[in-house]
């Protein structure tokens, strides 16, 4: 599943930051499994995707894929990563220069606060230092706007991801 939660906030011009939260590379075990408890309650829990489709080999701790975590007072509000190199080539057509964001979700409280475009921006802070060019998602259709307000443009035919209605979008970096 490519799993974008498509949270409803407006966009954020600040990488880093969005709701009052700090966002992160998710380099430390603790982290990781935060980003997995958020991913379980969004899209596992709320959205009724089967967990064994949810994770995938993406997920192992030496994969190319960066995961980020926004980080409340509270504690986790939303996770995102990026796939790129190899990892990415087998999502965006076989082309190594452009990045596959995916698993992005943003819990209910921390929705509308502007933590998913922080999400986003940090993981296209994150293509950037990899050199990638471009970054490609698979959107629910729900949160097409969402990725527009952040330069995404959508291209290619509506199709189903998980039984969730999605639409390819790209966005040059």
């Amino acid at each position: 599943m490519s799993g974008h939660g498509g949270p409803s906030d407006g966009p954020s011009d600040r990488a880093g930051s969005g709701g009052g939260c700090a966002v992160r590379e998710a380099t430390d075990p603790a982290d990781r499994e935060a980003c997995f408890a958020v991913r379980k309650e969004v899209f596992v829990v709320e959205q009724r995707v089967p967990q064994e489709i949810e994770y995938d080999a993406y997920d192992a701790a030496d994969a190319d894929t960066v995961h980020v975590l926004a980080v409340g007072p509270d504690g986790p509000l939303g996770t995102g990563r990026l796939l790129y190199g190899p990892a990415a080539a087998g999502k965006t057509g076989g082309d190594a220069s452009v990045g596959s964001l995916g698993r992005l979700a943003v819990t209910k409280a921390a929705r509308g606060l502007g933590v998913g475009a922080a999400l986003v921006r940090a993981i296209e802070s994150a293509a950037r230092a990899r050199g990638l060019r471009a970054v490609d998602l698979h959107a629910q259709t729900h949160a097409l706007a969402f990725y527009e307000r952040l330069g995404y443009e959508a291209y290619g035919p509506e199709f189903p991801d998980a039984g969730i209605a999605h639409r390819a979008m790209r966005r040059a970096l």
